[in-house]
């Protein structure tokens, strides 16, 4: 018998400079796309159009269009129920827009935020 000690599978050797260009990469990929969802249009509407409203992929408010008949209609509860649910729309699918750009830069894994900003 040989005196030999079992010391698992060798990991060979690991390059930290390249684990760090790596995220570095991948936090510029996740810059470009960032600003690609801020420069990214959602819409969504209430009342079969309505209420319109456009949003910017990281939810700002850009525009909201209301049909002049909800106004002379006078139902002022209605017209706001209106607004608030074209705004709602729009927000989750800008949410839902601003998460697929970046799991597609992160191949799907979850990044904590401000990971990469570390380095």
């Amino acid at each position: 018998m040989t005196d030999e000690t079992n010391q698992g599978p060798s990991m060979g050797s690991f390059d930290m400079s390249s684990l760090i260009g790596q995220a570095r990469q991948i936090q510029e990929r996740m810059q470009k796309a960032q600003e690609e969802v801020a420069n990214m249009k959602v819409e969504g509407n209430a009342g079969g159009g309505m209420v319109v409203v456009e949003a910017n992929g990281k939810g700002t408010i850009l525009r909201v269009s209301i049909e002049p008949v909800l106004f002379e209609s006078g139902d002022k509860e209605m017209t706001e129920d209106l607004v608030a649910a074209a705004v709602n729309q729009a927000l989750v699918k800008a949410r839902q827009a601003e998460k697929d750009q970046m799991a597609n830069v992160t191949g799907g894994l979850p990044i904590p935020p401000g990971l990469l900003n570390l380095l």
